[in-house]
């Protein structure tokens, strides 16, 4: 495949180019599983390149290296890229390590086909997104998190979402049931605005935290929801 810009030879199909700086890819979509991933790159909705890498998994020791290896693999067709958005489906290990060793946006897609899935949500108009880091996010009168280490982490983990311009911390309620299984998080339903809440649960205490977000309706809301969701549980403070 050409550069589309200046007819360069691309070394794989999408790739950026070097040569004049262009995006070749604006988008890719990952399918992983555990032993196979799929990468396929889009321009404009259409499919510009396809390509899979293969793992043999390992046990005991040599299993990180054989992981980290692995998405290393993805993670460098992905840099060969420079897409503007990369969605993924699967295997919640292999894309936590992919995501590890690249710092593009990421968001979850699901169905039988989601190349498709990907098309159809990309038809609808693009979310803002907020280049800020989670600290600056924080807002509100109430400063205090419930939680301590893991409640800070959950709130950073929502508020470090490209889709989230604020998180407010709510007040505290002491009156809920006891849990034992320690700190827990989910984000709500959206508004009909398309913002959320996440509940932050420790022991019997809970704190509705708002989370203003990019979205403009229930439907957008949504999807930014499920993502968060996707975050909490890679970051095992999912309910």
């Amino acid at each position: 495949m050409s550069c589309r810009q200046c007819a360069s030879d691309l070394d794989r199909p999408g790739d950026y180019c070097l040569v004049c700086r262009t995006r070749n890819a604006d988008t890719v979509v990952l399918e992983l599983g555990r032993e196979r991933a799929r990468m396929t790159a889009l321009l404009d909705d259409d499919v510009v390149g396809t390509r899979e890498v293969t793992t043999t998994p390992e046990e005991g020791e040599r299993e990180s290296t054989e992981l980290r290896n692995f998405a290393g693999l993805v993670a460098d067709d992905l840099v060969r890229k420079r897409p503007e958005e990369v969605y993924a489906t699967g295997d919640r290990e292999v894309l936590g390590a992919v995501r590890e060793q690249v710092h593009f946006p990421f968001y979850r897609v699901e169905g039988d086909d989601p190349v498709a899935a990907v098309v159809e949500r990309r038809g609808k108009p693009a979310l803002e997104t907020v280049e800020k880091p989670p600290a600056a996010k924080l807002g509100g009168a109430h400063s205090t998190l419930i939680g301590g280490r893991d409640g800070r982490r959950a709130v950073e983990t929502v508020a470090g979402h490209p889709h989230v311009k604020k998180l407010i911390p709510g007040p505290i309620d002491a009156g809920g049931s006891g849990s034992r299984t320690g700190v827990r998080a989910k984000a709500t339903r959206a508004d009909g605005n398309g913002n959320v809440r996440m509940l932050l649960r420790d022991g019997s205490s809970v704190q509705e935290n708002r989370v203003v977000t990019t979205a403009y309706d229930r439907e957008t809301g949504e999807r930014v929801r499920d993502d968060l969701n996707e975050w909490l549980r890679e970051a095992d403070l999912q309910e």
